[in-house]
């Protein structure tokens, strides 16, 4: 009878530890998991409820980085009328755009719900007049009159 009981409370025990362990191990897995989902639901929320979208370092009136100051100011600019959006305030959204675009750098430039690109390309579309043929394309208002300076001073 004893026997019984040991080996009951022993194989009970051993229950509870695995599911224990198991637990620990799934635990930060499942809540990464939650965490990058309601991320990736308010990324999405944003980017679809908003013509133009920049996910940066620091604000439009204040970029934390170079690579963000050069796309706020040539949106700013040539005046589009965009949400900007702090990655360095929410590390959830700082790691969620990257998996959420499938690119690797900030900023990032969305139009009308679509990922146009970082730094590089939207200074390359800027000086070539895609950036000007994408927001009339789109319906954005912007000053072409700006575009065609920013393009004259970089001939």
């Amino acid at each position: 009878m004893i026997e019984e009981l040991c080996s009951g409370a022993v194989a009970k025990a051993a229950e509870v530890a695995t599911d224990f362990v198991s637990s620990l191990h799934d635990g930060p897995s499942k809540q990464k998991d939650s965490v990058m989902t309601d991320a990736k639901t308010r990324i999405d929320e944003t980017v679809k409820a908003n013509d133009v979208v920049l996910y940066m370092k620091g604000t439009k009136e204040m970029p934390q980085c170079g690579f963000s100051s050069r796309v706020a100011a040539v949106l700013n600019y040539i005046g589009v009328d965009y949400t900007d959006v702090n990655v360095l305030a929410d590390e959830e959204i700082r790691s969620g755009i990257k998996e959420y675009s499938d690119w690797p750098t900030i900023p990032q430039l969305y139009v009308k719900g679509e990922f146009v690109g970082g730094c590089d390309i939207i200074t390359e579309m800027a000086l070539s007049s895609e950036l000007d043929a994408l927001f009339e394309t789109n319906g954005i208002a912007f000053n072409k009159e700006a575009a065609d300076k920013i393009r004259e001073a970089n001939a």
